[in-house]
């Protein structure tokens, strides 16, 4: 798989991704402030089928009591995603990656 930009690497397991960020840029990408004590540069994220599931699933977080750091929207690698942190105060980003195929192994 090709990098979008030198601040991050994935690596493709069985089944799923690891995804390794630069911690200052995972917390530009996800609209949060960059504090050591506060962001420890960990985030969960759900990739899904289409831009249409990824508004669905964050409209349905929010009202479950997510707390949104960013919208979804389009973005720089030309998918599709959004942030919000649970309310454990995990921070989630939710999207959609035309570049993945998904469903599966």
């Amino acid at each position: 798989m090709e990098p979008y930009d030198e601040n991050i690497a994935f690596f493709t397991l069985n089944g799923t991704w690891l995804a390794l960020y630069e911690k200052k840029a995972l917390a530009e990408d996800a609209n949060i402030a960059f504090d050591e004590s506060h962001f420890h540069g960990f985030t969960l994220s759900h990739v899904l089928n289409s831009e249409a599931e990824v508004d669905a699933l964050f409209k349905e977080a929010i009202q479950a009591g997510a707390t949104p750091t960013k919208q979804p929207q389009k973005v720089f690698w030309g998918g599709y995603s959004g942030y919000f942190k649970d309310p454990d105060g995990h921070l989630w980003e939710i999207a959609y990656n035309p570049f993945f195929k998904i469903g599966g192994n």
